[in-house]
């Protein structure tokens, strides 16, 4: 008896002791859940402390001088005040985060005195202003946007007076050696004769000179240098050796493009006719080409017949000049500009915007024949098939078309890999055609590529693409190249005057041409630049660049930030909507250039691609 007794109690302790140590266990297991749960919502820094954060970041930078001397530290602070804003967009902080932002985007202006960062800082006072007008940071955004425009004021009256100075010397200099011209001879002594030795007068070369055309402008981009020939240099030539090989158009209601092109680079003039119903002509823009002949020396003729043209047409208006004449209905503006490598003069001209679909026409001279023909059939653009849903989707976007260019084609291969047999034409394509399914996907809107295969397209005709369709961005796709092989990175570029030698070499690349000719065209590019997006691209380039730098780097080691920047690139001339160039890494890179045959890297660098985009589309709309 005794013995069973001592095994009940034994059972009874057992049993006891394992209810304690479960109680235990669920007691600890409930306290790390409630840790947990606290931590997610108290660690979590709230809109506040992240303001603090940043202000304590940002008094430190601006009392260590060293620091300030580079980007990375500026980016880092800017980064810390926009996510103020991102937090809670519509919250208490979220102004002061935006305002903040901008200003320290104006501060590294200062330092580096680039133009990029001071647009983007009137870009975020401006959606301050307009988003959070009852906010104190308005008025102090106000503040920021009058005085710059009162130094560009300053600026502009500075230039003026500079001009007007320079007038004055000039006029004053001519009035003086008309003078000395006119004062009689006076004979010295050979003692006086030292103290009035003549300067020897370098013989200035003879300038090449055309018929006087009556109020004609020069448009041509050219310096004074290049428009100059030597006096022997023209004896040699024979007359009329620039021969005008073709005539290219492409049209939408609102918008034309026509490319004149030339064998070798020409001398030319523009005149915009006046209306005159007296005449019962139409109002005419002519071009006079210079030391020029038309290819077959006929008189040749296309006829557009759309909104804003009625054709255009080419004659030999003299015995070594050319004249093509564009016959108008109406236009709002033009431009006229010329490219290099080969040689060719771009008009623009423009109507009022519209949104309606169209039918693309796009006309260029055969080669292989005397006529002006059709190279391309009229095609239709197809209407875009959305349900109700996904067109709400667009409209609330902001954004229904986006024009994805892969670079090169045909017999432009680019840029030519570190592996044997990879090309930038191919490369580009394959992530062109990638982006465009995730955009499809991401966005619900058309994307429409500029080349399906491997084929040859003009710089030009990629612009006058996303033009003639209405698009409203333009995303051109890239891959690097340097001579140093250990070069790496990504990069964004918008279309804007380059701010050093690294930026023109990459244009200079990517256009086909010399740096010397990107030079000539940035004299000529504050005019194109008018009505160009400027801002916008330059917040697309900032929106994709984060976006690719941060999706990669979590992925990858060794992914560089280039970060944006600004050059003239001849495929983002004369684009209507926001348009970037984005260069996705370096195909002459050994270990980038074995990333770029990767899938995985392909789809990973679209996503974050798609990501940035999409990201620039939400910030618009909510700084509307």
């Amino acid at each position: 008896m005794p013995i069973v007794k001592q095994q009940i109690d034994f059972r009874r302790y057992i049993t006891f002791d394992v209810t304690i140590k479960s109680m235990v266990s669920l007691i600890l297991l409930s306290f790390f859940v409630l840790l947990a749960i606290m931590g997610s919502t108290s660690f979590a820094l709230s809109p506040k402390d992240t303001y603090l954060s940043a202000e304590s970041y940002y008094k430190a930078l601006r009392n260590n001088t060293a620091k300030q001397k580079y980007r990375d530290n500026w980016f880092f602070c800017i980064a810390k005040y926009q996510e103020v804003y991102k937090l809670d967009p519509k919250g208490p902080w979220a102004a002061a985060g935006m305002y903040m932002s901008g200003k320290l985007y104006l501060e590294l202006y200062h330092q580096s005195k680039k133009e990029l960062y001071k647009n983007r800082s009137v870009d975020i006072f401006q959606r301050v202003k307009n988003k959070y007008p009852k906010s104190r940071y308005s008025k102090l955004a106000k503040k920021e946007l009058q005085k710059k425009s009162h130094s560009t004021i300053k600026l502009k009256k500075r230039k003026v007076e500079k001009k007007i100075r320079g007038k004055i010397k000039s006029a004053s200099k001519k009035q003086a050696t008309k003078k000395v011209k006119s004062t009689p001879k006076v004979q010295t002594s050979s003692n006086d004769a030292n103290s009035y030795k003549k300067k020897p007068v370098k013989k200035q070369p003879v300038i090449y000179s055309e018929p006087a055309i009556k109020k004609q402008k020069n448009i041509s981009g050219q310096s004074s240098k290049t428009l100059k020939t030597t006096g022997n240099s023209d004896k040699n030539r024979s007359n009329a050796d620039i021969i005008i090989t073709n005539l290219r158009y492409w049209t939408n209601p609102s918008y034309t493009r026509i490319v004149i092109d030339a064998d070798k680079k020409a001398k030319y003039n523009s005149h915009l006719l006046k209306r005159d119903p007296s005449l019962k002509k139409p109002q005419r823009l002519y071009i006079d080409f210079h030391n020029c002949r038309l290819q077959n020396g006929s008189k040749q003729s296309i006829p557009i017949n759309d909104n804003l043209l009625r054709n255009v047409r080419a004659a030999q208006y003299s015995k070594d000049s050319v004249r093509v004449v564009i016959d108008i209905k109406s236009f709002n503006d033009y431009k006229i500009f010329s490219l290099n490598n080969p040689f060719r003069v771009v008009v623009d001209i423009r109507g009022k915007t519209s949104k309606t679909t169209h039918t693309l026409k796009t006309y260029s001279k055969n080669k292989t024949s005397d006529k002006i023909t059709s190279s391309q059939k009229s095609k239709k653009t197809p209407p875009v098939k959305t349900s109700a849903g996904a067109l709400a989707k667009q409209l609330s976007l902001g954004v229904s078309r986006i024009v994805i260019d892969a670079g090169h084609g045909g017999k432009d291969v680019g840029a030519i890999g570190h592996i044997k047999g990879i090309y930038e034409k191919n490369v580009a394509l394959d992530i062109a055609k990638r982006l465009a399914v995730k955009l499809r996907r991401n966005l619900k809107c058309e994307v429409i590529l500029t080349r399906n295969s491997d084929k040859f397209l003009t710089l030009e005709e990629r612009t006058a693409f996303a033009n003639t369709r209405n698009a409203d961005l333009f995303i051109s796709i890239h891959t690097n190249a340097a001579r140093n092989k250990n070069a790496y990175g990504i990069e964004t570029y918008f279309l804007n005057l380059a701010t050093d030698k690294t930026s023109i070499s990459v244009a200079a690349r990517e256009n086909a041409t010399s740096t010397k000719n990107i030079s000539d065209l940035q004299s000529i590019l504050n005019d194109l630049m008018r009505n160009a997006k400027i801002n916008e691209s330059s917040r697309l380039a900032g929106y994709v660049q984060d976006s690719m730098y941060n999706g990669m780097k979590k992925r990858y080691d060794r992914i560089k930030n280039k970060g944006v920047k600004q050059a003239p690139f001849y495929v983002l001339l004369g684009a209507q909507m926001p348009a970037i160039l984005i260069e996705t890494s370096f195909i002459s890179n050994p270990k980038e250039c074995k990333r770029l045959t990767s899938t995985r890297y392909k789809d990973l660098l679209c996503d974050s691609i798609a990501k940035g985009v999409k990201e620039y589309i939400q910030d618009t709309n909510m700084g509307l």
